[in-house]
C-alpha cells in the first residue's frame, strides 16, 4: 500500500494583508462583513491550495463572529493555516486581526474554521497528504479538528448523531 504524503501546518501557512477603503465600508465606515468573509475565504483557500497542491473549493464555513469593528482605514492581517486533512477535504483555521497604525492599537477581530475540497481538473474530489502537528497549539487544533467535522456533518444531516462518536465522548460517560 503506497503511503499518503504528509505535510506540518506550517507548511500551508497563508499570510493576507489588506487596507479598510471606503468602497469596503458601510455607512457607519466600519468593514462590511461581506467584504471580510471575501477576504477569509480567499486566504484560507490560498492554505488549502498550498497544502493540497491543487484546486480547492470552499466546503463549509462555522460560526464567524464579529468580536470588535473594523475601520475605515485600518490595516487588516488575516493568518490561515491548514489544523486537519481527511480524504479530500481539509480544515483550515483563520485568525484576523485589525490594526489603527496611527493609533497604535492592534486588535484580534475574528476567527473562523473554512472547510475545502481537493478536486481534479474535472471536478472531482481527490486525497490530500495527511497533516502532522509539530507545535502544541497546531496538536490540539489537530485533535479538535475531529470533533468540530462530526459537528458539522451531523448539522448538515449528513452523520447520525448516534455515528459521532467524538462528540459522544465529550458529553457521555461510559
Amino acid at each position: 500500500m503506497r503511503r499518503k504524503k504528509q505535510k506540518t501546518p506550517s507548511e500551508s501557512v497563508a499570510i493576507m494583508t489588506e487596507l479598510v477603503l471606503p468602497n469596503d465600508t458601510n455607512t457607519l465606515n466600519n468593514l462590511m462583513g461581506g467584504r471580510l468573509l471575501h477576504w477569509m475565504d480567499i486566504a484560507a483557500a490560498i492554505a488549502a491550495q498550498k497544502h493540497s497542491n491543487r484546486i480547492v473549493v470552499t466546503a463549509s464555513v462555522d460560526n464567524v463572529s464579529f468580536s470588535a469593528p473594523i475601520r475605515l482605514g485600518n490595516v487588516i492581517t488575516l493568518n490561515a493555516k491548514v489544523t486537519r486533512s481527511f480524504n479530500s477535504s481539509m480544515e483550515v483555521f483563520i485568525d484576523v486581526s485589525a490594526e489603527d497604525i496611527p493609533g497604535g492599537k492592534k486588535v484580534s477581530s475574528n476567527q473562523a474554521f473554512y472547510t475545502f475540497v481537493a478536486v481534479d481538473q474535472g471536478g472531482s474530489p481527490i486525497d490530500v497528504p495527511e497533516v502532522v502537528p509539530e507545535t502544541e497549539e497546531e496538536k490540539e487544533m489537530y485533535a479538535g479538528a475531529l470533533r468540530r467535522r462530526q459537528l458539522r456533518l451531523v448539522l448538515a444531516k449528513k452523520m447520525k448523531p448516534e455515528e459521532a462518536t467524538e462528540l459522544k465522548s465529550i458529553f457521555i460517560d461510559e
